[in-house]
């Protein structure tokens, strides 16, 4: 008679199923991989023992940093000697004193990236050791990329992802750049502009809003030499020279150079320790920067020893060929009008020339996406102006 009734209690209240019990182990993995994200793989690990036995096979990999640490510890011993040293730098030439601030304020920003990431995560339960061991419960700690990923044993696919770009640049302006690198650079696009205006719709009108970014108002193109007034005739205005504008695109260069080369250095733990990485992606939440490194350019990079400037931690910059468009004015398909419109393409002076049209000039459109890869096949139509630049 008990049996009777257990038998109709398990008819009325089945067990209940668990349909992932049911899917094949390939099938999960397939999962996880399209979820990606680091975090919440970790999370997957306090599942089961099942899943914790599968995620560290995963593939595809996606990091995304909370925030950047800075290791500088001494911030008021070094205000205190930044004062003294500006006392001392009045008894010195007013041009290097110029060239030591521009490059304090480039460099600094990309010190503060030798701790580059912090994930911050609560511990589900006991089992979720892939992102920390030690992980205590409502704790906040911090993990470099390379503790972050040390349990995943199949990565080919990897892409981090900064809170924000590095560079800051004036209220309003656009600059977006694109680097590949092996051991060392391997080629470098960077698209800038002094202020975007955007189309917006009202009703059944179109107007040209420039747009903002903060409390600024972008209205400061005409003093970039953006050639407001002259006559666009494919060349470089006068005005381009005398009003700043050559300038900020050198700064707009330099900078954009060391923030890859920093990335570029930060790389190097991750790309010795995962030895089946195929693809590598560092960029930004802001998409300011992007830096690339495929299949070869790994592989290259654990066979050939990296030349490293190890004063500022970065990778060092080879000597460099450079090729510049510039428009004052360019609007785009789409109703998009970029002022004062900069693209540069860089590549080391050691390396064959690379058309930037033809068969393989797809390198410099292809850097960006839409709508700035229209805006790069414009400008490479316009005249073309040479540059070199020396090692850094």
């Amino acid at each position: 008679m008990g049996s009777s009734k257990s038998d109709l209690r398990s008819t009325i209240y089945p067990e209940p199923v668990d349909h992932f019990d049911q899917l094949p182990d390939p099938v999960l993995l397939l999962i996880f991989n399209k979820i990606g994200d680091v975090k919440t793989l970790g999370r997957c690990c306090g599942v089961c023992i099942r899943f914790h036995s599968l995620v560290p096979q995963v593939d595809n990999v996606v990091v995304r940093v909370d925030c950047v640490i800075s290791d500088d510890d001494d911030a008021s011993s070094s205000s205190s000697s930044s004062s003294s040293a500006a006392s001392s730098d009045k008894s010195r030439h007013p041009i290097s004193s110029l060239f030591r601030l521009v490059f304090l304020g480039l460099v600094k920003p990309f010190q503060s990236l030798t701790q580059l990431i912090s994930i911050s995560s609560r511990r589900c339960t006991a089992s979720s050791s892939l992102v920390d061991d030690d992980f205590e419960q409502n704790s906040v700690t911090h993990h470099s990329p390379t503790q972050v990923l040390k349990n995943f044993d199949e990565i080919k696919l990897l892409r981090i992802e900064l809170p924000s770009g590095e560079l800051g640049i004036d209220e309003g302006a656009l600059l977006k750049w694109r680097a590949d690198f092996g051991s060392t650079l391997d080629n470098c696009v960077i698209l800038g502009a002094s202020s975007v205006i955007q189309p917006v719709s009202i009703g059944n009108t179109t107007d040209l809003v420039e747009e903002q970014c903060g409390s600024g108002n972008g209205s400061n193109s005409n003093s970039l030499g953006d050639g407001n007034g002259e006559t666009d005739n494919g060349s470089i205005p006068e005005s381009f020279y005398t009003n700043g504008g050559l300038k900020l695109r050198v700064v707009w260069t330099i900078s954009s150079l060391i923030a890859a080369s920093a990335r570029h250095y930060l790389l190097q733990p991750i790309i010795a320790e995962h030895k089946k990485l195929e693809s590598l992606v560092l960029t930004d939440v802001d998409g300011q920067g992007v830096l690339c490194m495929n299949r070869e350019q790994l592989e290259e990079l654990r066979v050939k020893p990296l030349s490293t400037s190890s004063a500022s931690k970065r990778t060092m910059v080879p000597a460099l060929n450079m090729r510049l468009w510039y428009a004052p004015h360019l609007e785009l398909p789409d109703g998009t009008v970029l002022k004062g419109a900069t693209l540069v393409a860089i590549r080391p002076s050691e390396q064959p020339k690379k058309e930037v049209v033809g068969p393989d000039g797809n390198w410099v459109a292809a850097a960006f996406e839409e709508p700035y890869g229209t805006a790069a096949r414009m400008l490479v139509k316009r005249r073309t102006y040479c540059l070199e630049m020396n090692s850094f």
